[in-house]
């Protein structure tokens, strides 16, 4: 279980020693070495370092070692001096039994780089053990008529060593009856035979007492004993004689046990006690033993247990019959186990490099060997793995394989392969195994930070608090790890007006904006940057991305007042003549606000005025208009008092002073001529003539106003029933707002008509320069405007 361990254990740390690997150097041979059995721990073998042909510090930098594909370690390699070592006694019995060569294959693995060598050791034998006689003693009964030269086989002795160390021959004791000699069998055993030369009288001496010796050819000779008895019986014609003198049998190894081998068949032409045959294995070995036994009565040879091809692959074995009197006969048994495909093959993984590096072809991955302990076809394996991955398997060696990238790895395709490696031997039916291994591809930095989009616009409420969050961009990077942890960052901007650093922060960790300071909407509407991604891969990859902010206008500005200017060291007045008529127009307040949108949209109201009801503004534009005719009662000086709002929210205003001055008419003077330095009488006989002028002037305004005032009333008396009177348009305009911003002019045009009407109290009124509005405005009132163009005529009124 330990030695599982440390075979898992060396396995993972092989995993990157075969990064390197060159494939045509994989299957490199060293040796063959050899050493004989039974030595000390620690015994040398050879020096790898001449072998391999590397210095002592590049066997030791390179970190060289031994893999062996058993489960026990038999070899050491000492790095400091290159020897390679034995780690343990070897027996060569207990390692190969009677197989000679005993080979040992082993593989000698350097890294850095990654190179394997094919090796093997032989293991000799030395003569440390004796011949040893299955049975002590053996017992043969011999007709005292047997013919000179007749032979008796006995039963030999076994000898664990091979070749020269086995059992090379045979001795007996002095006697004067027989001699032994040495038989060879097929399989290379040697076994004893007695021969008579000199008859038997049992009446002389009835029996015998040999001492059978078995000798090896080792140096010095090892020896083991046997006692032979020989009993000389009665004379017995007849020894049983066997059919055929070999059997040649074929048996597949799957045949199960007590499956019938072969019959043998012997007579003997003697009678009664004498003609009985009984069937013996005639020295069968320790394995043969095991593996068959013989019908005494019938001569049926069966199998005890499953023979295996790849174990003993044929036995060859005597049957002796014996009859009654002691007569044998022997025939020989040559059974040929004939191999089956019952061996799956096997896979033995020397080394896995995972991860493998994406974008990295022909990169070694895996190391591996393959075997089949059946033979012929059912021995040779085939390797492959699934033909939609992106690897391809090459021969390396004497069955063993480099399992390679054929192409770029993409991890952001696929970060794990599950590549199943595929054993089939040609054996019928075939043999498959298969070995999953499991590669992780490891990432590289081959991917740029990816923004989810490629532009972002903000928006900010303009007056904002410092350091307030307008928003969140995000860049995303299919690598992993370091190669995907993205830091965000400002770019320099081209605009040398834009102060960038003092206007926006980022967050390098998660990209959240920062505004900096409050930002006003009247300076800076709007302004564009560039913010960019980078990951901390090496080398690092970014991209960037455009991100617009806008702001958001807030109602921080109050209404400005254009016309009139509140200003100045003396109030503006305005002249109104007191003949206007209803809808005059008297003066437009003209007014802005630097706020946008419903922010800037302005209306105007008046709030105070010196005389309530004579005047009026219109909200949308702040025309300020007479509600009414002019009386001589109103006073000749007027104050107003305008508010102008925005729509905002909170609403913001300004005020508007008005000063309205009443006039009888536009020729009288309003402020005095500066004075002129001249002659003084030259100049109190101008002004004499013109206020002669002046007074004529004005009397004869005042008879004309007169003489069209009843005329007037008269005719308007005269069709009151009938026309109706004149109707004009009166109130304002609807109370919609309208932008006045970026404008100081009237916004309409307007005509102007008199028209004489009366009332139902039978008084009359002047109605002059009366507005009229445009058609549009007209038809949404719902009223009617009659224009009576003749009776404006009669009186000399045009249109201005």
């Amino acid at each position: 279980m330990e030695t599982a361990w440390m075979h898992k254990l060396r396995q993972r740390q092989v995993l990157a020693f075969f990064v390197l690997l060159s494939v045509s150097e994989a299957g490199r041979e060293l040796g063959p070495y050899s050493i004989e059995e039974e030595m000390e721990r620690g015994s040398f073998v050879a020096n790898l370092g001449k072998d391999l042909g590397v210095e002592l510090a590049e066997i030791s930098t390179r970190r060289a070692r031994i893999i062996s594909r058993e489960n026990r370690q038999h070899l050491q390699l000492n790095v400091q001096s290159g020897d390679l070592l034995i780690s343990e006694k070897l027996d060569r019995e207990e390692l190969c039994g009677s197989t000679e060569p005993c080979v040992l294959y082993f593989q000698v693995l350097m890294e850095n780089p990654l190179e394997v060598f094919q090796a093997e050791l032989k293991v000799k034998d030395i003569n440390d053990h004796s011949p040893v006689f299955t049975e002590k003693e053996m017992m043969l009964r011999i007709p005292e008529n047997s013919a000179l030269g007749t032979t008796f086989p006995l039963n030999n002795a076994l000898d664990s060593d091979v070749e020269i160390n086995n059992i090379q021959s045979y001795q007996v004791s002095s006697n004067s009856h027989f001699l032994v000699v040495t038989r060879n069998r097929s399989d290379g055993r040697k076994y004893p035979e007695l021969v008579l030369e000199k008859e038997l009288d049992r009446e002389e001496e009835p029996e015998l007492r040999l001492t059978l010796i078995a000798l090896d050819g080792g140096s010095p000779p090892r020896s083991g004993m046997a006692r032979v008895l020989i009993e000389v019986v009665d004379t017995n014609d007849n020894a049983p004689e066997f059919q055929q003198s070999i059997y040649q049998v074929q048996i597949p190894e799957n045949r199960r046990p007590e499956s019938l081998v072969v019959t043998v068949s012997a007579n003997d032409l003697d009678s009664g006690d004498y003609g009985k045959i009984l069937y013996a294995l005639s020295q069968p070995s320790e394995d043969i033993s095991k593996t068959l036994e013989v019908n005494p009565v019938t001569g049926e040879v069966r199998l005890r247990k499953e023979v295996d091809f790849e174990t003993i692959p044929s036995y060859e074995v005597d049957i002796k019959a014996t009859d009654s009197g002691g007569l044998s006969g022997k025939c020989t048994l040559l059974l040929q186990v004939v191999d089956v495909n019952d061996n799956p093959p096997e896979v033995m993984l020397s080394a896995l490099n995972s991860p493998v590096p994406e974008n990295s072809p022909d990169e070694v991955v895996a190391v591996f060997s393959v075997g089949d302990a059946d033979s012929g076809n059912n021995g040779k394996v085939i390797s492959s793995i699934q033909e939609d991955l992106p690897f391809l398997l090459k021969p390396s060696g004497k069955n063993f394989y480099t399992l390679i990238t054929k192409r770029a790895l993409d991890r952001e395709e696929k970060e794990q392969y599950n590549i199943t490696i595929t054993v089939s031997d040609l054996g019928t039916p075939r043999l498959t195994t298969q070995h999953t291994i499991t590669v992780q591809v490891s990432d590289i930095n081959d991917n740029a930070p990816a923004f989810t989009q490629s532009s972002y616009t903000l928006f900010v409420q303009e007056n904002n608090s410092p350091a307030l969050h307008i928003g969140t961009i995000s860049a995303t990077d299919s690598d992993s790890g370091s190669n995907a942890h993205i830091t965000y960052s400002l770019l320099p901007t081209h605009d040398p007006q834009l102060d960038l650093s003092s206007l926006i922060s980022i967050n390098a960790d998660n990209g959240q904006l920062f505004a900096l300071r409050a930002l006003d909407y009247e300076a800076l509407q709007s302004f564009e940057f560039l913010v960019g991604a980078t990951d901390q891969g090496s080398p690092a990859l970014s991209s960037q991305a455009l991100v617009r902010v806008l702001v958001l206008d807030a109602n921080d500005n109050a209404p400005f007042v254009l016309y009139p200017l509140q200003n100045a060291s003396a109030p503006f007045t305005e002249l109104l003549p007191r003949a206007a008529e209803p809808g005059y127009l008297v003066t437009k307040v003209v007014a802005v606000d630097r706020d946008s949108g419903q922010n800037a949209w302005l209306s105007f109201q008046l709030l105070k005025a010196t005389e309530p009801g004579l005047f009026s503004v219109w909200a949308h534009n702040g025309e300020v208009r007479t509600s009414r005719l002019l009386s001589e009662r109103d006073a000749p000086k007027h104050r107003l008092l305008l508010l102008v709002k925005d729509n905002g929210d909170p609403q913001r205003s300004a005020s508007v002073t008005l000063h309205v001055l009443l006039v009888d008419g536009f020729s009288q003077p309003y402020l005095p001529l500066p004075e002129v330095a001249q002659d003084s009488a030259q100049d109190e006989d101008e002004l004499t003539l013109y206020l002669v002028i002046a007074l004529a002037t004005v009397s004869s305004i005042f008879l004309l106003s007169v003489l069209l005032f009843v005329g007037m009333r008269l005719c308007r008396r005269a069709r009151a029933s009938t026309l109706g009177g004149c109707s004009v348009p009166d109130g304002h305009f609807p109370g919609h707002l309208v932008d006045v911003s970026g404008t100081g002019t009237l916004s309409q045009s307007y005509q102007y008509e008199v028209c004489l009407m009366g009332d139902s109290s039978g008084t009359s009124d002047f109605k002059f320069l009366q507005p009229v509005l445009p058609s549009s405005l007209a038809q949404s009132s719902g009223k009617e405007m009659v224009e009576n163009s003749t009776l404006q005529n009669s009186f000399g009124f045009n249109h201005y």
